[in-house]
């Protein structure tokens, strides 16, 4: 079984007006061998960046400025990009949430397959056919000789999903980062890349960040979560502890807003008041007082640390009570 993944103290920063707007901001997870963390936040939150910072793809004018990574028995800081070069594929794999601007037009599937596979592994020609086949094979793909030679155009959405899954697979990563990755596909579909994911994990003993809208994925897949706003995690905890009983008002709040099977036809879906504050204007104290409604003083003055409350980290001054069932 491999060593757990550890991220600590991650910042990314943005270049403006000559100085830096704070994105992300002190970022600190834990992934087990074997388990999958969900990362849950609105859009802007700044889940997708960082995961770009994990793989060293953060762009100008954005910056990491800091941030230690432990994965595959290395540590590094992801500060340095280029440390992050021989793991990019090798030790961390990434799927993408389209893979249709993400899989090369010009290639073959076993093309894209065949060169990765002989990038991070000394495999032949013949070899990293066959384990090209292997793969489109353990990831449910029909006919994988005939999906062999087709190029991305030539799949399905559901088709295309399962070869990014086996490109980031193929070189038995440590990690596992899976950015949307059910999104744009149906209903079916979704469940079924599910079902691949668990299977692999349980199979495999991979570690998985899972970034996510659809609490339903994380229930069904996730052993714990982090919940992200305005680049700060806000609350940790273990899956069915959050579900059940959440600590902060933000991770409550994006519960509620879930359709759930017995509300009457005509109650309205419960919605968060308000947006995400945009880069460079998060408001002083905890950046969700202008959007709690337990918001104090205290909250629109000072930011609150992340701190142990029963099972749960949360940052917040007020924490719901445990036990408080959501509404």
């Amino acid at each position: 079984m491999s060593a757990p993944v550890e991220l600590e103290g991650l910042q990314i920063s943005l270049a403006r007006d000559g100085g830096e707007v704070p994105l992300v901001e002190d970022v600190s997870l834990r992934i087990g061998a074997g388990q999958v963390m969900g990362l849950v936040g609105e859009s802007g939150a700044g889940k997708s960046l960082t995961a770009a910072a994990l793989i060293g793809l953060v762009a100008s004018p954005c910056r990491t400025r800091a941030g230690r990574l432990a994965v595959a028995g290395r540590e590094l800081s992801l500060a340095d990009p280029e440390a992050l070069r021989p793991l990019r594929g090798r030790a961390i794999g990434f799927i993408p949430q389209d893979p249709f601007t993400s899989l090369d037009p010009l290639f073959t599937v076993g093309d894209l397959l065949t060169e990765t596979l002989r990038t991070h592994l000394p495999l032949t020609g013949a070899a990293a056919r066959a384990r090209a086949l292997e793969l489109l094979s353990d990831v449910g793909l029909p006919s994988p000789e005939v999906r062999f030679e087709q190029y991305p155009h030539q799949l399905s959405g559901g088709m295309r999903q399962r070869v990014a899954i086996a490109l980031a697979i193929c070189a038995g990563p440590a990690l596992i980062i899976a950015d949307e990755c059910t999104t744009a596909l149906d209903v079916s579909t979704q469940a079924q890349i599910v079902s691949l994911l668990a299977g692999l994990v349980e199979r495999d003993g991979t570690s998985v960040l899972l970034i996510t809208h659809d609490l339903g994925v994380v229930a069904e897949l996730a052993s714990s979560v982090a919940i992200m706003y305005a680049g700060r995690i806000v609350e940790r905890a273990p899956v069915e502890q959050l579900l059940r009983t959440p600590r902060h008002p933000y991770a409550r709040a994006l519960l509620d807003a879930v359709p759930r099977v017995g509300r009457t036809r005509t109650a309205v879906l419960p919605a968060i008041p308000g947006t995400m504050p945009r880069p460079g204007a998060v408001p002083p104290g905890c950046a969700f007082h202008p959007r709690c409604p337990r918001a104090s003083d205290r909250c629109r003055a000072d930011r609150p640390p992340i701190e142990s409350a029963g099972a749960s980290e949360v940052s917040c001054w007020h924490p719901l009570e445990d036990g408080a069932a959501r509404a």
